[in-house]
């Protein structure tokens, strides 16, 4: 090989990961090329990789990806938030780099963690928000084609998705919870209100096959359940380190409801010190397709500022606590001598609303819901940066293929945003799109968005550049028809060509 290819040559091999250990037999020659030859090249090739790894320095990075559960973006120090405690995940937006557009399409827990675990969109894995809670056939999943790859990869805390972690590429379990018997759930039980518990209602940790249950442990959301998952994930990262890299997906509950305060954290936030959000309302102003849902019947009608703050407390008391587990996260990297090379992505499923426009919980299409907060920080990845590039959720999928230099399986339809976090790119979407059972779709640009709510005949025009909270309804300003419409002719072709399956249900005027 020439010195001047060698790096391109290099390079190629790399890429080749996916294929080496799984799809390639040293001894399946074709027909045509002596077994000689076929041993030769590849022991050419195995001598390539691990000269990569050494001379060049490309050792692949560990990925640790810590998830939770509705938690809108602006609940965090580094999100400007000074009413929080969250020195941790401050010290990682330092390291890293923050996104303030990072989006959820579908604001659903499982409909949300399908698109991610796919890197597809709803309407095209199968799990469509409607009628279907099946994954299509034929899809690559995340940790499937990492491990492939020649990752060792584990799943930690809350499963929500249907099926087990095996059958997505996990190999291993951690501190699995996930729906067991509502049987086993004490009557009465309510949360740090009173209110009758209704989410996790008979949860339960359990092995990764669902079989042997551990209630022991605790039945449903306890004050203290992140803790546990958090001292999962640590030791995990204590048995992982060795000479494979890693996928870890670590999967907090809190701050979804039922909200309990964590043990220790008594008496540290104060409602009457919390600020109610600047778009709050004491009711939305029509049926936005969940007006009387699950999450907003956890709030009284009509809201008070009082009530809200009160929610606040506690939903602040369980970030800070997830914060501290992240701290001890990190701290078992850096000793295990691992920090340097992992990658850390931080974020949330959806956000949540907790007040803001009369709703208390998230199925609508604002952005303190369908924007989440997310961090990511390692080897190659810009420090101390804050960018406001559209990203989906589900796009993190290709892009920790990327920065792991594995190749992107051709079921993967999300885009990697790897230039954004190495300072090539400044941009990756022009347009963002979100939807919600067949009640709600939307479109959102740089500037301006637009909801259309169809079932009740509702539209919206924001613009986000001089009202970010959303207050001022612009659907109606004559001098903006040409936006309206051009927003709207964008989201009908965005949903045809993605197979809306609510067109099927009730197609649109002609």
């Amino acid at each position: 090989i020439a010195i001047h290819s060698f790096p391109a040559s290099v390079s190629f091999f790399m890429r080749q990961r996916a294929r080496s250990r799984n799809q390639l037999n040293f001894l399946d020659a074709p027909p045509l090329i002596g077994k000689g030859w076929w041993l030769m090249r590849n022991g050419l090739y195995f001598f390539l990789l691990c000269f990569a790894g050494t001379v060049l320095g490309k050792e692949p990075p560990n990925i640790l990806f810590l998830l939770v559960d509705d938690q809108r973006p602006d609940t965090i120090g580094a999100y400007g938030n000074d009413k929080i405690s969250t020195p941790n995940l401050d010290q990682l937006a330092k390291r890293g780099t923050r996104f303030t557009r990072a989006t959820c399409s579908y604001p659903i827990c499982h409909i949300s963690r399908a698109e991610m675990l796919s890197g597809r969109h709803g309407w095209e894995n199968g799990i469509n928000g409607l009628n279907s809670r099946r994954f299509s056939e034929g899809i690559d999943f995340w940790a499937e084609t990492l491990r492939n790859s020649d990752y060792r990869t584990c799943y930690v805390g809350k499963w929500h998705t249907p099926g087990r972690p095996a059958d997505y590429g996990f190999s291993e379990v951690r501190g699995l919870f996930g729906s067991g018997s509502a049987k086993l759930m004490k009557p009465g039980q309510t949360d740090w209100k009173g209110f009758p518990i209704t989410g996790y209602k008979g949860w339960v940790f359990q092995d990764a096959t669902g079989k042997e249950r551990y209630p022991e442990k605790g039945v449903g959301l306890t004050p203290d359940i992140d803790a546990k998952f958090g001292d999962a994930a640590i030791s995990a990262i204590t048995d992982f380190n060795g000479d494979q890299p890693w996928f870890i997906q670590v999967n907090f509950t809190g701050p979804h409801d039922p909200l309990f305060i964590p043990p220790g954290y008594e008496g540290k936030y104060r409602a009457e010190e919390m600020p109610v959000p600047p778009n709050f309302m004491p009711e939305h102003p029509f049926d936005h397709g969940n007006l009387k849902g699950r999450d907003e019947v956890l709030l009284p009608f009509p809201r008070t500022r009082e009530d809200v703050r009160d929610l606040l407390r506690v939903y602040y008391s369980v970030i800070d606590h997830i914060d501290l587990q992240v701290g001890k996260i990190v701290k078992a990297l850096r000793d295990s001598g691992q920090l340097d090379n992992t990658v850390i992505i931080y974020s949330s499923d959806h956000g949540m609303a907790v007040g803001s426009h009369g709703l208390r919980g998230k199925q609508n299409q604002y952005e303190h819901t369908i924007n989440v907060p997310m961090i990511i920080a390692g080897p190659g990845i810009k420090a101390d940066y804050v960018t406001d590039a559209s990203v989906y959720l589900r796009d993190l999928y290709p892009t920790t293929c990327d920065l792991a230099d594995v190749a992107i399986p051709g079921t993967v339809t999300a885009k990697s945003f790897a230039g954004v976090l190495n300072g090539s790119t400044e941009t990756h979407r022009d347009e963002i799109y979100g939807y919600f059972t067949d009640t709600q779709r939307m479109i959102r640009t740089d500037r301006w968005k637009y909801i259309d709510y169809p079932k009740v005949e509702k539209r919206q025009l924001f613009d986000l550049e001089s009202d970010p909270d959303e207050l001022t309804n612009l659907i109606n300003d004559p001098d903006l028809q040409s936006v309206t419409s051009g927003l709207a002719e964008k989201l009908m072709k965005w949903r045809k060509e993605k197979g809306d399956p609510a067109l099927t249900l009730s197609p649109p005027p002609q």
